[in-house]
């Protein structure tokens, strides 16, 4: 049994880690901590206890793990403060503002004998497992250009925005999704270049990326964002010697769980014959293929049954230190290099 307890009780809590927590066999929530006590727009978790005190969680020689699951600012001191009480930890994206912060945190944990992640779960993500198998199936050739696309058509987050952040920058707030991904699959580019922007001019919110990873063999794979995408790019375009695969549509778990439709639901995330992918390419007869994928599966589920499998069962970490402190190098170089035109 893993044994779990939640700093924070808000929607990142409740929405992105309990619906997926839950439902992994040998989990066992036990603490929910937040200084105002709970969070009554979100149901109790059943057998949990709402506490207002870290230092009941400090305490209970029970707690196996600790995840930080509140504002970005409190996630470095959070998680100093949990290891430093003897404590394993998950923290939620982004892990620290700075990689100097992450490399302090990991050797904290290694100099105590804890363990301490970054919680990464949009590796399960179904495009991005689709677009995997797409590529491992070997009908697009040798991969040429990968392009990911995490648009949004949100002026009025920008525009509200009077002032520059860091830890709230678009940056930080979703490349740490997209940059984690081409990570964890594609490992760590070879070079990076970088348009980082803020389209409303000085002293707004950074609400533009586009990052370019290069690596051996010609590959180019590119993450690109905005604010004011009226109509969304492809999530996916993927570019091989062969042919071509384009996932027009983003995982939906997150469009599911927005609606209260929970993981419990045999169709929870799961994408319709609408949704699926479109491959084309050229057999080795040079005939021409066009074809609907279906997409896999994605459960952020998967994320915390790897997470018990290394702490119950001593599976390596599936978010490796490495790409962790990669990441916020990159993050951190892209804010650096943030221009306007």
């Amino acid at each position: 049994m893993l044994t779990i307890a939640y700093i924070g009780d808000g929607k990142s809590t409740n929405r992105y880690h309990i619906p997926f927590s839950s439902q992994v066999e040998g989990i066992h929530i036990k603490k929910i901590q937040a200084r105002s006590g709970h969070n009554e727009s979100w149901d109790t978790v059943p057998g949990a206890e709402y506490v207002k005190d870290k230092s009941e969680i400090w305490e209970d020689s029970d707690i196996d793990l600790v995840v930080i699951s509140t504002p970005p600012q409190s996630h470095y001191p959070l998680a100093k403060e949990a290891l430093e009480n003897g404590k394993n930890v998950l923290v939620e994206k982004p892990f620290a503002e700075t990689s100097e912060e992450a490399k302090e945190l990991f050797a904290l944990a290694e100099e105590k004998n804890l363990f301490i992640q970054c919680y990464q779960n949009r590796r399960f993500d179904s495009d991005f497992l689709t677009v995997q198998k797409v590529i491992e199936s070997g009908r697009l050739g040798d991969i040429l250009e990968v392009e990911m696309h995490f648009d949004y058509f949100r002026p009025e987050i920008p525009e509200s925005a009077e002032s520059f952040e860091k830890l709230n920058s678009f940056m930080y707030t979703h490349a740490c999704h997209t940059v984690d991904q081409v990570l964890s699959y594609f490992g760590s580019p070879k070079d990076v270049t970088y348009d980082v922007r803020q389209l409303l001019g000085d002293n707004r919110m950074n609400d533009y990326f586009d990052l370019d990873f290069f690596y051996a063999n010609n590959l180019k794979v590119s993450v690109k964002s905005s604010y004011f995408r009226l109509k969304a790019r492809p999530s996916f375009v993927v570019y091989g010697t062969k042919g071509t695969f384009v996932k027009e549509t983003k995982d939906r778990q997150e469009e599911h769980l927005k609606l209260f439709y929970m993981p419990e639901n045999a169709d929870f995330g799961l994408d319709q014959p609408e949704h699926y992918g479109t491959l084309t390419y050229m057999d080795e007869d040079g005939e021409y293929h066009e074809e609907k994928v279906v997409s896999e599966k994605g459960s952020y589920s998967y994320f915390y049954e790897a997470l018990r499998m290394s702490l119950v069962n001593g599976r390596d970490k599936l978010v490796k230190d490495e790409e962790t402190i990669r990441q916020i190098e990159i993050l951190e170089e892209g804010i650096n290099q943030m221009k306007n035109y």
